[in-house]
């Protein structure tokens, strides 16, 4: 059974190490967690439904409770203090395109506003409701979730929008394929939500990110069917594709995804290496990516980043033994880890890996095989999980991403921890900060910092540190060449920051297609774009 209020199945969890407490004390502080509401008393919250009867949606109580919020940390203070806000008026559960059509024409005759659900993982409130006189209705895609058609001669998969990624590779590893998208959300979000934000999946660098592999597909608007046809490639005008793609369910709801897809490759493996320093470690990665090695993955993290997931990684006496060999080998104090996946068939994957530990090794690194790869293999789509283990002690976790050219890396990163670090200065909290680079490109990467604080003393007070915390962050991001999301998408949560990148005409231009598709302004509300109350 999926969690209520939090993230993945109930019979999952994360377990931190003994360890863990005194690492936690000594970087934040002691904490005390805030108590949890149970799922009767959030239900006994949900007022009466203001949406006319409807044979495909469904007013229950806790359905509309479990479709109130996503994933974000304020998100996770809504469901466990019971404060929701607001909740949909009711809960649809179409089964093919035709019952999108039928629910976007009845929204559009009892004027009832949209909101479009895949796996709710959102981290930005795309799924939201909010406060508005009329009703309602999110619309769950999660019984649209097969695999429709196999093109094995175009290598182009069909699949129903609601299909989350667990099932999208169950479905194409039977026939011998894989779709190759795996971001953190991995086992909940689903294949339209993917495409909705713009996702992008740990193995990008081989199989490319969420708009490389955005064949076509069809999406249901409130003017009418769009089908968006599948050709390799073509020079006919703007492309269709890329319009829907991060659209976000402001021109409509994606109901029918088309993706390219590779076959199952010969072998797999993931491979750790250690640098003395942060400048070796981030010269190295860019040398990797520029050199055009055939990676699959390749993920940085920075000196504090490393320290933190050695101290909460558990087996003591292993880490320790490890780390005196590093240090003897020239990585002690300041550290930084590198994790390196390689794809394909054997002689591929041995030409890569000669490859990269010569680039590597010109910078210092220290190669550990595979040990600590088959570890993060094992735990790659758990750190979600982390956010439970960490709240239930009294600590809150929270994460911001952004990308930017190589050149920036640096002082971006910088700014972005300094300004997380100091947001809590004025109440005396100490706020633990680190980063690592997840995913890159010739031109640059993206960057993921995650920051730890205690909880306070009320749920209110908790959500303020946040927004400190968020908000002055994300000015920062946008005001020194970053982009305001790299993969999470822009929701509503984003929004206001969205107009220092596009700028004024580009914003007019983005509004303008929405209107185009969706005039009475119906279709989730306040996500991508502000929009007046």
């Amino acid at each position: 059974m999926r969690r209520w209020n939090g993230w993945g199945d109930e019979a999952n969890s994360m377990d931190l190490p003994p360890t863990a407490d005194n690492f936690l004390t000594e970087r934040v502080g002691t904490a005390t967690p805030l108590p949890n509401i149970t799922l009767e008393d959030a239900v006994a919250k949900v007022p009466a439904s203001r949406l006319p009867a409807h044979p495909l949606i469904v007013t229950a109580e806790e359905d509309r409770v479990r479709h109130a919020r996503g994933q974000s940390l304020p998100d996770l203070f809504a469901t466990r203090s019971g404060d929701f806000g607001v909740f949909p008026d009711g809960v649809a559960y179409p089964e093919t395109s035709d019952q999108v059509a039928e629910l976007l024409k009845f929204c559009s005759e009892k004027d009832v506003l949209v909101i479009p659900y895949g796996g709710g993982t959102s981290v930005v409130g795309h799924v939201n409701p909010f406060q508005s006189e009329k009703p309602i209705l999110t619309i769950d895609m999660g019984r649209m979730n097969r695999l429709m058609d196999l093109d094995e001669e175009s290598q182009i998969a069909t699949f129903g929008a609601g299909t989350p990624g667990p099932q999208v590779e169950a479905q194409l590893h039977a026939r011998g394929y894989t779709l190759g998208h795996f971001p953190q959300s991995f086992e909940l979000a689903t294949l339209g939500g993917w495409v909705a934000s713009r996702s992008s999946g740990q193995q990008s660098l081989r199989y490319g990110r969420i708009e490389q592999l955005f064949a076509g597909g069809r999406m249901e608007t409130p003017k009418g069917r769009l089908d968006i046809p599948t050709f390799p490639a073509s020079s006919a005008g703007p492309d269709i594709r890329e319009m829907v793609l991060g659209s976000e369910g402001r021109m409509g709801i994606i109901s029918e995804v088309k993706v390219r897809v590779s076959k199952l490759a010969d072998q797999e493996n993931f491979y750790v290496i250690f640098f003395p320093d942060w400048s070796k470690a981030k010269n190295a990665a860019k040398a990797l990516v520029q050199s055009r090695i055939q990676l699959s993955m390749l993920r940085l993290s920075n000196a504090i980043e490393t320290e933190t997931q050695l101290a909460l990684a558990g087996h003591e006496l292993q880490i320790a033994l490890m780390e005196k060999a590093l240090s003897f080998r020239g990585a002690s104090t300041g550290k930084c880890m590198m994790t390196l996946g390689l794809t394909g068939s054997k002689d591929q994957c041995k030409a890569s890996l000669a490859q990269l530990k010569k680039i590597t090794k010109s910078f210092n690194g220290v190669y550990t095989g595979t040990m600590l790869g088959k570890r993060w293999e094992e735990k790659r789509f758990t750190m979600p999980y982390l956010r439970e283990a960490l709240w239930d002690k009294g600590y809150a976790v929270d994460t911001l991403e952004t990308a930017t050219n190589w050149e920036n890396v640096d002082t971006l990163l910088n700014k972005m921890e300094e300004s997380l670090r100091t947001a809590l200065n004025s109440e005396n909290e100490k706020v633990h900060v680190f980063t690592h680079l997840s995913h890159f490109y010739g031109q640059g990467c993206s960057i993921y910092t995650t920051y730890v604080y205690r909880t306070a003393d009320s749920y209110e007070k908790t959500l303020d540190r946040w927004a400190k915390l968020k908000h002055s962050t994300s000015e920062v991001i946008v005001n020194n060449g970053g982009t305001i999301s790299h993969q999470h998408g822009v929701g509503k949560d984003h929004a206001p920051f969205l107009p220092v990148e596009k700028g004024e005409l580009g914003i007019f231009a983005i509004r303008t297609l929405c209107d185009a598709f969706d005039p009475e302004k119906r279709m989730n509300p306040g996500t991508l774009l502000v929009d007046d109350k």
